[in-house]
């Protein structure tokens, strides 16, 4: 039973998470919003739902690891596995000018988390300190977006892809409203099924978070990236990847971290988030190098992350003999 409810609640995750995301897109053209911001803001929110939803049902059912490690392990698996993905269907080149300000708030934030990290602990005041850096720079970048500069075209760009988007009034509120309770059940029956299993089998809470759940909230990602490679849009695949490595840290944490305070694991902190900080600082190269993530560099990427996985295996007491 308990596979049984990681596999529904995947799924609610992955279906209630689309069809909230598409009902808040058209709420913000119904109201008149940009489409740059509704890329930078809504498409943001909208695909770190199910990992928000995991997180903060995880912390305050009290398991601290596989929260923390929820977050961790979506950055990785996005930076990875989804760009590597993207990557094997289609040469990913993007205009470094585009990714500039988004790149470099990602790695902020990500260095950001590895300090937080180190103190073992992410309460209130760090939380309210995430938002705030979050608001200031959702602020500026809607200045710059007005201006129509790289980066706000590329968030247009992300609104275009967003297929099925409804326009009725009736139908964006019914999407909306089903897709939180797809997402509020699914985070549900996810956490229990993963707590469940960890226990029975004594697998460590975060080594579920890292893999299992991780990659099941980063589905909607995947799935965003794939469409856009095979589409040829390959600046949206990195710059969804991009999104939502940001919106993760920033928005997840800070909203989890001050409704309950998160303890962060001793193997996370030393091992994990150096993990992703390094996948996060090797995208600078890879792109920089052509400015674009090739076959080979696809390959490279999911051969890294397929290691990090099977190291994980050291973790689970008695698998390695």
């Amino acid at each position: 039973m308990d596979f049984i409810y990681i596999i529904a609640g995947l799924v609610l995750l992955f279906v209630g998470g689309e069809i909230s995301l598409r009902g808040a897109i058209a709420l913000a053209k119904k109201l008149g919003v940009s489409p740059a911001i509704i890329g930078l803001t809504v498409i943001g929110f909208g695909t770190s739902a199910p990992e928000l939803l995991v997180t903060v049902k995880a912390a305050l059912h009290g398991q601290p690891d596989l929260a923390i490690a929820n977050v961790v392990g979506s950055n990785i698996s996005n930076i990875l596995l989804i760009l590597g993905v993207g990557g094997l269907i289609y040469p990913l080149v993007c205009d470094p000018k585009a990714l500039r300000r988004d790149g470099t708030a990602m790695v902020l934030a990500m260095a950001l988390l590895t300090g937080l990290a180190m103190t073992g602990w992410i309460v209130f005041w760090q939380g309210v300190m995430m938002l705030c850096a979050l608001v200031s720079f959702l602020v500026w970048s809607y200045y710059q977006d007005k201006k129509q500069d790289d980066a706000a075209e590329l968030h247009e760009k992300e609104t275009e892809e967003m297929q099925n988007v409804p326009e009725n009034w009736l139908i964006i509120a019914a999407f909306i409203i089903l897709g939180l309770i797809g997402l509020v059940g699914g985070a549900n029956i996810l956490v229990i099924g993963a707590v469940n299993i960890a226990t029975s089998f004594g697998i460590p809470e975060s080594v579920i978070g890292l893999t299992i759940v991780a990659l099941g909230t980063s589905l909607p990602e995947l799935a965003a990236t794939a469409v856009a490679a095979m589409r040829r849009h390959t600046d949206v695949a990195i710059g969804n990847v991009v999104g939502s490595c940001l919106f993760n840290v920033l928005s997840i944490l800070c909203i989890t971290a001050m409704i309950t305070p998160l303890e962060i694991a001793d193997d996370i902190a030393h091992i994990d988030v150096w993990v992703m900080m390094a996948a996060c600082l090797a995208l600078g190269p890879l792109l920089l190098k052509d400015y674009k993530i090739c076959r080979w560099d696809a390959g490279f990427l999911l051969v890294a992350y397929f290691v990090y996985i099977g190291s994980l295996a050291f973790r689970v007491p008695g698998l390695m003999g």
